[in-house]
C-alpha cells in the first residue's frame, strides 16, 4: 500500500494506547461485543449490514456469530493502534486490508458507519479504563482509528 510518508504518532500517544490496551486485552471478547451493541444502539440499521443478523430472530447481542466478529474487530483496532508509532503505518496485513476494503464496499458501509464506530470505540475504551481516560488518550485512540479507517477506505475505492 502506497503511503504518503510516515504517520506521526508521538511516543506519548503510543504509551497511552499501549497502556490502556494492555489492560483491556484480556477482556477483548466482552469489550468487542460491547462495542457492537453500542454501534447498534446508535445506528440500529447497521444490523442490516450483517447477513447473520439480518434475518435472525435472536437479539444481536445473543447471536453466536457476533461475538467472534466483534472481538476480531476490536482486537484489530487496538493492535494496529499499538503498532502505529513503531512502524509509522497501519500494520494490518495487506491481504487483510484488501479483504476488509472489498467487504466493507460490498456490504454498503459508508463514512457515517465509520464515524459511529469511532464514537462507539472511544466510549467502549473510556468505560473499560475510566481511571486512565483523558482527553489525550481519547485523541490518541481517535487518531489511531482514523489511520486504520483511511487504510481500509483506500482499499474500498473501485479498482485503483
Amino acid at each position: 500500500m502506497e503511503s504518503e510518508g510516515k504517520i506521526v504518532f508521538t511516543e506519548e500517544q503510543e504509551a497511552l494506547v499501549v497502556k490502556s490496551w494492555s489492560v483491556m486485552k484480556k477482556n477483548s471478547a466482552d469489550l468487542g461485543l460491547k462495542l457492537f451493541i453500542k454501534i447498534f444502539e446508535i445506528a440500529p440499521t447497521a444490523k442490516k449490514l450483517f447477513s447473520f443478523l439480518r434475518d435472525s430472530p435472536i437479539p444481536a447481542e445473543q447471536n453466536p456469530k457476533l461475538k467472534p466478529h466483534a472481538m476480531s474487530v476490536f482486537v484489530m483496532c487496538c493492535e494496529s493502534a499499538a503498532q502505529l508509532r513503531k512502524t509509522g503505518k497501519v500494520t494490518v496485513k495487506e491481504t487483510t486490508l484488501k479483504r476488509l476494503g472489498a467487504n466493507h464496499s460490498k456490504y454498503g458501509v459508508v463514512d457515517e458507519h465509520f464515524e459511529v464506530t469511532k464514537y462507539a470505540l472511544l466510549e467502549t475504551i473510556k468505560e473499560a479504563v475510566p481511571e486512565m481516560w483523558s482527553p489525550e488518550m481519547k485523541s490518541a485512540w481517535g487518531q489511531a482509528y482514523d489511520h486504520l479507517v483511511a487504510a481500509i477506505k483506500a482499499e474500498m475505492k473501485p479498482s485503483h
